[in-house]
């Protein structure tokens, strides 16, 4: 057997003190949680297994629900999307107590991150059998000395983080409002872990995105699916 730190109640209060300030409550719990030690509630990882790996190389779309495909930067993926739910239906998955989903999205033009305005905030999200799992938000703004749109992500809305924070990639041109320009389509990997038994789960993946100011908002800011993997767990 491996070690699996999942970190069980702790880790439940780390995800809370990433979405509220980290004042004296926060303080307290990590002073707790060093004296008592965290091994107590260590998990351990029995067994793992990949039930679902697409690039969209080979065209893939079974069990997608509003999938469909593209070329960008000579690599076939999935998208454009602006404001429409996008899903995936996994069947007979073998017993597991928890998913690792890891989704690699591709943000297009010009997202405005947090602020809250006639250009924001843009959000993105997904979850599992209709319930979310992550929202954030995501920036491509320049972000200059006097001037930087702020995102969330890495962590859940609402976080002030510079834009492109945690991507993989930041160097690829826009895909249309910024096609001719470079850095305006960005790269993030995002993995996420739930508690899930279920044999049979839709996944799905969408967008909240305000462009207020643009005539044309599918060109102003979209993303895509460039790869989905789903891994099953069972963690004790």
């Amino acid at each position: 057997m491996v070690p699996f730190l999942f970190l069980c109640e702790y880790a439940k209060l780390i995800n809370y003190m990433n979405q509220s300030t980290w004042k004296q409550g926060g303080i307290f719990i990590w002073l707790i949680v060093s004296i008592f030690g965290i091994s107590a509630c260590t998990d351990t990882l029995e067994s793992s297994e990949i039930v679902y790996d697409n690039d969209f190389s080979n065209l893939d779309l079974a069990g997608f629900e509003n999938g469909k495909l593209f070329v960008f930067q000579n690599d076939t993926i999935s998208g454009f999307y602006h404001n429409d739910e996008v899903s995936l239906k996994l069947e007979n998955l073998p017993s597991h107590n928890m998913l690792k989903i890891t989704t690699e999205i591709l943000v297009h033009d010009s997202w405005d991150g947090n602020p809250d305005n006639v250009g924001g905030p843009d959000y993105w999200f997904f979850g599992v059998d209709n319930k979310e799992v992550f929202r954030t938000t995501f920036s491509n703004t320049p972000c200059e000395s006097t001037y930087c749109v702020m995102q969330s992500y890495p962590n859940t809305y609402f976080r002030q983080n510079n834009p492109k924070t945690g991507a993989v990639q930041t160097n690829l041109p826009g895909l249309c409002l910024f096609g001719a320009l470079p850095n305006y389509t960005t790269r993030y990997s995002i993995s996420k872990i739930i508690e899930n038994k279920s044999s049979n789960v839709k996944i799905f993946w969408n967008s909240d995105l305000t462009s207020a100011n643009s005539p044309d908002p599918v060109c102003d800011e979209s993303w895509s699916l460039s790869r989905v993997t789903v891994e099953v767990l069972n963690v004790k």
